[in-house]
């Protein structure tokens, strides 16, 4: 069956492993590398999609399974012809799993083999998200790439606690692409975990691999601990990445970040901190940060 989702490579640094590509999908071409702006709840905040396409230039964009889960309803949005539809936006679409959200509320989650329960944080209402459900809902959402259900570890975890957590995450990957029915109109991503214990990455990249996924991803990392750890594992973990599907690294945004991610061979990145700062008054230059609340631009009426 014809895949949703291809890569093809352009260019490769051989000194540095940067490499130039376009990923394919049934909403257009995607010229890596790209930074995908975060419209968690279908929409990017404060942007149009006319100011995406035009102004921001964005070739494709990223929605959140757990906030659409909650609210509106992946079914509402279906009915509403997809997130393409309900948004409004005719490029392509990510979604990721929802993993991160579930697993950041702490105390109101409980880890089990057959998925995650939790509460809302909107009404405390009772959920359990497993492989099959979020593989249904991403389904229903009609993104163009989807992410697999995982465990994502705090930082720090012990290496038992990791090993334990990365292996369960193989397993659920196994169980999403079971689950998943869409191969023609749906990439799934894997998500490499491991966290940062190099031979567990290294399990991780290989067992996910022998799933013959359309795209992989890097999770765990860039969630607190610190820049020289991050860089270790990134250029650690994405040479084990096939060279001939897109590779993403998820939850990256800071410019340093970002040139790192690139040097080291990832296709893509995502992040809801340009999007959060422009909201309270900063904004991200050639030249830095400018803080249009500062005092300094009280009477600056220059125009961008």
């Amino acid at each position: 069956m014809e895949q949703a989702i291809t890569y093809e490579l352009l260019h490769e640094c051989k000194q540095t492993g940067a490499r130039r590509g376009v990923i394919h999908t049934p909403h257009g071409d995607i010229q890596t590398p790209i930074f995908m702006p975060v419209g968690t709840q279908a929409t990017v905040k404060s942007l149009t999609p006319e100011e995406l396409k035009e102004e921001v230039e964005a070739q494709i964009i990223l929605s959140n399974t757990y906030h659409l889960y909650l609210r509106p309803g992946s079914k509402i949005v279906k009915e509403a012809g997809g997130l393409h539809n309900f948004m409004r936006w005719d490029r392509p679409i990510l979604t990721d799993s929802g993993g991160f959200q579930v697993f950041s509320l702490g105390d109101l989650r409980t880890i089990s083999e057959e998925g995650v329960t939790f509460k809302s944080h909107l009404d405390g209402s009772k959920h359990i998200f497993t492989p099959e459900s979020v593989m249904e809902t991403e389904e229903d959402l009609g993104a163009d790439i989807i992410m697999a259900f995982d465990e994502c570890c705090p930082y720090p975890s012990t290496y038992e606690y990791t090993k334990n957590s990365m292996e369960r995450t193989t397993r659920w990957a196994k169980r999403c692409k079971e689950a998943h029915t869409t191969t023609d109109k749906q990439g799934l991503f894997g998500i490499i975990q491991g966290g940062f214990y190099k031979d567990l990455r290294e399990q991780s990249a290989k067992e996910l691999i022998e799933l013959d996924l359309p795209g992989y991803a890097i999770g765990g990392i860039s969630v607190g601990e610190p820049k020289e750890e991050f860089l270790d594992i990134l250029r650690y973990t994405t040479p084990l990445m096939p060279k001939d599907k897109p590779r993403y690294l998820m939850g990256v945004g800071t410019p340093d970040y970002l040139i790192e991610a690139a040097k080291a061979g990832i296709d893509m990145c995502d992040c809801v901190l340009p999007t959060r700062i422009a909201r309270n008054g900063t904004a991200m230059t050639s030249k830095g940060k400018v803080v249009v609340r500062n005092a300094t631009y009280e009477k600056d009426f220059r125009t961008p």
